[in-house]
């Protein structure tokens, strides 16, 4: 388990040692997306705003 904190509101945020790359998670506290970007180390970002599919 590791703690990480939220790049938005600064809470703690408890993750299992099962997160995999590029994993969507909410903050508990401010409810934002967020987005694990790197693994070593585990590094967290905001999570893209969700966009129009250009493919279809």
């Amino acid at each position: 388990m590791s703690n990480q904190t939220c790049t938005e509101c600064g809470a703690e945020i408890n993750l299992t040692d099962d997160v995999v790359l590029n994993e969507i998670l909410p903050c508990p506290e401010c409810g934002v997306e967020l987005e694990i970007v790197d693994l070593d180390p585990l590094t967290l970002a905001l999570a893209p705003e969700v966009e129009e599919d250009w493919g279809e």
